[in-house]
């Protein structure tokens, strides 16, 4: 491997964000799949965002056929972190054949960063018809966390588009208020993307109270 190269590579363990950033920038330039596994292994304990994002950035342009195999063995990682990064870059990859990791145990994470980037990389990696079967899980998710949480799942809902309008209905009937009024708000962004999410949950507050 190239000098340079390999100090790059040791620049991602440097102690100032910005040098780690220009390592990333320089491995994911290189693009040598040798490269794969220390990017993976940084993103897994690598503090800073927009550090993670370079790092992304560099394992999208390596390899597919290198990458998605040992992003795929992340998903069953102890940390949080490591998954969550691991499905975020699978889902900037795309590579269909690693739809069948991500899993249900991941779409329900109890770590809601992980279960998000689970919904995002779900949603970009679901095949032809799948659709309705993913929405039925991601339904179980409905009225969890705070805004940030109920927003992704409800982008999630929204991007699979009207094949998941029967699971919606449904659980705008569910006796649970949270997950009714998360359902309904939902229900609201598909027929108006570009509204406003926090306007669609008082539009779900206004119907749930006969306003």
């Amino acid at each position: 491997m190239e000098a340079e190269l390999v100090r790059a590579l040791e620049g991602l363990e440097h102690g100032s964000a910005s040098v780690r950033l220009r390592a990333a920038l320089e491995v994911g330039t290189a693009a040598d799949p040798r490269c794969a596994d220390a990017l993976i292994a940084r993103c897994a304990v690598e503090p800073e965002f927009f550090v993670r994002d370079m790092l992304t950035w560099a394992l999208v342009r390596q390899p597919a056929e290198v990458t998605v195999p040992k992003l795929v063995e992340a998903l069953g990682s102890e940390s949080a972190q490591e998954r969550g990064q691991a499905l975020h870059t699978l889902s900037k990859i795309g590579d269909r054949g690693a739809w069948p990791a991500v899993t249900r145990g991941l779409l329900t994470d109890a770590d809601d960063t992980v279960a998000r980037s689970a919904w995002r990389a779900a949603v970009v990696l679901v095949p032809e018809g799948g659709a309705p079967d993913l929405a039925a899980v991601l339904a179980t998710q409905l009225g969890r966390g705070g805004l940030e949480t109920r927003l992704s799942l409800s982008r999630a809902f929204v991007a699979l588009g009207e094949e998941v309008a029967p699971v919606l209905r449904t659980a705008a009937a569910d006796p649970v208020p949270g997950v009714r009024e998360h359902a309904i708000a939902t229900e609201r962004l598909l027929r108006d993307p570009d509204a406003g999410f926090e306007w669609a949950l008082r539009e779900a507050k206004r119907i749930m109270v006969g306003g």
